[in-house]
């Protein structure tokens, strides 16, 4: 049975990008109504301060508040009408940036997930932004939730250690797509995207 450690506030870089590459490696978990289900994140993209392609480019909203919240708060919001995506505010209150978190491996609570993705594939599960929210049961009602000291939705050490990071461009994004602010796992089968993207 996997044992997840709580972190510490200090255990983190609040700076998004050194944020977007130390969340590799670590395990995310929700727990509700008596299920946990948790994965290991092996990929994520950094939206930093006054980066056009950040939903708070342009200030702060009713739908993107929660990146303006102090670091290690969960913003969550929906795309195309129909998934959700995670990310993990960053910087300082009133800033506004996030890590959005894109792919996970799952580590527990294999057959809840497989149940909400109606039978998907282990190695698609949690491969992929709206994936992993669908399979994890992350929503809105999740917005704003603090990831270190909720009782629900979390962030974990769980001692998954050998990660080899590397980066390359985001995914999906047409603004400042040439910076290379998308950190993965190297060689881990779950990460998402173009081959091409991932060496």
């Amino acid at each position: 049975m996997t044992a997840y450690r709580r972190l510490l506030r200090d255990r983190l870089p609040r700076k998004t990008i050194a944020l977007a590459r130390a969340l590799i490696g670590l395990a995310l978990v929700h727990d509700r109504d008596g299920t946990r289900v948790a994965g290991k994140i092996v990929e994520t993209e950094a939206y930093v301060l006054k980066d056009p392609a950040s939903h708070a480019y342009r200030g702060k909203s009713a739908r993107n508040a929660s990146m303006f919240l102090a670091p290690f708060h969960a913003y969550i919001y929906k795309i195309y009408g129909t998934a959700f995506c995670f990310n993990v505010s960053s910087e300082s209150e009133m800033e506004g940036a996030a890590v959005l978190v894109r792919s996970l491996e799952p580590i527990e609570g294999v057959d809840a997930m497989m149940e909400r993705r109606g039978n998907a594939s282990l190695r698609d599960l949690c491969r992929g932004p709206g994936r992993l929210c669908a399979a994890l049961d992350i929503d809105r009602r999740l917005d704003g939730a603090d990831l270190l000291r909720g009782k629900e939705l979390w962030l974990a050490d769980a001692g998954l250690v050998g990660t080899r990071v590397r980066k390359s461009k985001r995914i999906g994004i047409t603004k400042a797509a040439h910076r290379h602010l998308r950190f993965y796992e190297a060689g881990n089968p779950f990460i998402s995207g173009p081959r091409r993207l991932s060496p």
